[in-house]
């Protein structure tokens, strides 16, 4: 549920309209822009967050600024007129951002990064409202930002569009990460999976006594059971990756506001032979977990593609290529949750049926859950899936679950709905070992690999699903043909009433 009220909304809106009339009218650069300036302002709240609780503790603490009246903090240079505003925050915020110590990846995303705002009433437009934004609180940051990434309406060159946040809750309670694993995004984005894997770590391992009440009356998860994990967490737990500079800075501090300090968010084309040479250790055999929804489309350098994968499943789709990097860069019994449409599923190409005999006799298939063809709307009408595998081990029996649901209504508006198929669908799932799910003309059932097998590996759930038809009885033609005549009769009668009424 957003806690965003519909006066933020409006406000959020307005600035969006302020850009656009300012002369930025890529969604992507406003949505960097503001990003820049948000973590500008969060910068300010942290430090005063550490000078309250190093006078309170009388320990010293290494901050970010050089006092309280550092002309870099948003407190102060959020006072200053038009012209000296648009000066300091483009001579000395944006410099002091590439400076930070939030190590070589953080350095990495902010090295091109550069105010665009060239008008100082924008400038000063857009911090008044961002000042104004309930920015330091944890789910309103996070539905802050889904609403600012809501903004792209278009799917990008290459064929990626922003997964909403409750499928991707979904997908990472299917997956049930702990904090001592290793998570992976080969196409991150904004960096939503990952963000996604910190907020259901943050709430499964907080304690009784942990969870705190925020200024809303919501629930605040500290996750104070984390304690032990924390220097793996924030140096060695999260790695995307995705060739989009501005997706790149924009993940970044999306993980930096989610608490992760220096997540490993780095610019690569993950499908390339450059892959396994910049990142030997995360190309292949580095993750235990990965969450991913791939580009489906898009430019592909096929003489650029790593052999490794060609050898696997020879194409040039990327929705397949992916899989087969997924499988690559999982150590053994890691696991996965990834988007593919559904051509993945019953493609009759010899590279579609190559790989689904690979995902099926050589690893362990687990789930094949269909998701409604309006879920990735207003970016895109197309029909997905989401396949659960394990790398490596053999598959026994697949879970299949047809959603036809997800809590939105499936147009380009996606407003709430009762109508919501996930939480049954991950309790079935959980459940999955100890029930039959023999009834196929349920939403939910498991197919024994042998059956799979003999359709030549067809993951697509219609084939399995029995469809249970209703008879329906019907008058006889000629007591409808005479009730339509007394129909006609009295449509006439009246009709010569209002006649003689003129």
């Amino acid at each position: 549920m957003s806690t965003l009220t519909t006066q933020q909304k409006s406000q959020i809106d307005k600035l969006w309209t302020e850009f656009w009339t300012g002369g930025i009218t890529n969604p992507l650069t406003v949505i960097e822009q503001i990003s820049f300036l948000m973590f500008a302002r969060l910068l300010d709240v942290m430090e005063t967050t550490a000078e309250r609780r190093a006078a309170r503790t009388r320990k010293p603490f290494n901050g970010r600024f050089e006092g309280k009246n550092d002309p870099r903090r948003w407190a102060n240079f959020r006072q200053e007129k038009g012209d000296r505003m648009l000066k300091v925050v483009r001579d000395q915020v944006f410099p002091h951002f590439r400076d930070l110590d939030g190590g070589t990846t953080f350095a990495e995303s902010m090295k091109d990064a550069q105010l665009m705002i060239q008008k100082p009433s924008l400038l000063v437009e857009a911090v008044n409202m961002i000042d104004a934004l309930p920015i330091t609180d944890g789910d309103a940051k996070g539905d802050l930002y889904e609403y600012l990434l809501s903004k792209l309406t278009t799917a990008g060159i290459n064929g990626q569009f922003r997964t909403p946040r409750h499928v991707i809750r979904f997908m990472v309670e299917l997956l049930e990460p702990k904090p001592t694993e290793v998570i992976g995004d080969p196409a991150c984005g904004t960096a939503g999976f990952l963000v996604g894997v910190m907020e259901y770590l943050l709430k499964t391992y907080t304690s009784e006594e942990g969870k705190l009440v925020g200024d809303d009356g919501a629930t605040v998860y500290s996750g104070d059971l984390l304690e032990p994990y924390r220097r793996h967490i924030q140096d060695e737990m999260f790695h995307g990756f995705d060739f989009d500079a501005t997706m790149l800075r924009i993940a970044s501090m999306n993980l930096m506001l989610h608490g992760v300090d220096d997540p490993a968010i780095h610019y690569q084309d993950t499908l390339s032979n450059s892959f396994p040479e910049r990142f030997a250790a995360q190309a292949s055999e580095g993750f235990d977990v990965i969450l991913a929804n791939p580009p489906f489309k898009g430019s592909l350098d096929a003489g650029d593609v790593h052999p490794s994968l060609t050898r696997t499943v020879k194409t040039k789709k990327t929705e397949l290529l992916f899989l087969a990097l997924v499988l690559r860069m999982l150590v053994l019994g890691g696991r996965s949750a990834t988007i593919v449409p559904d051509g993945v599923l019953f493609g009759s190409s010899k590279a579609h049926k190559s790989l689904r005999r690979h995902l099926v006799q050589d690893n362990q298939l687990e789930a094949v859950i269909s998701l409604p063809s309006g879920v990735f709307k207003p970016y895109a009408g197309v029909s997905t899936a989401i396949l659960v595998f394990t790398k490596g081990g053999t598959t026994d029996k697949v879970f299949f679950y047809d959603v036809q649901a997800d809590g939105f209504s499936l147009d380009d508006k996606r407003n709430p709905v009762k109508e919501n198929d996930l939480p049954d669908a991950l309790k079935r799932w959980r459940k999955r070992k100890k029930g039959r799910y023999e009834d196929r003309t349920k939403k939910h059932f498991m197919v024994p690999v042998k059956e799979i097998e003999e359709v030549g590996f067809d993951l697509s759930i219609n084939r399995y699903k029995e469809v249970v038809y209703e008879a329906v009885e019907y008058e006889a033609p000629k007591v409808i043909i005479r009730k339509l005549r007394a129909l006609e009769k009295e449509i006439a009668e009246d009709l010569a009433e209002l006649e003689g009424m003129l």
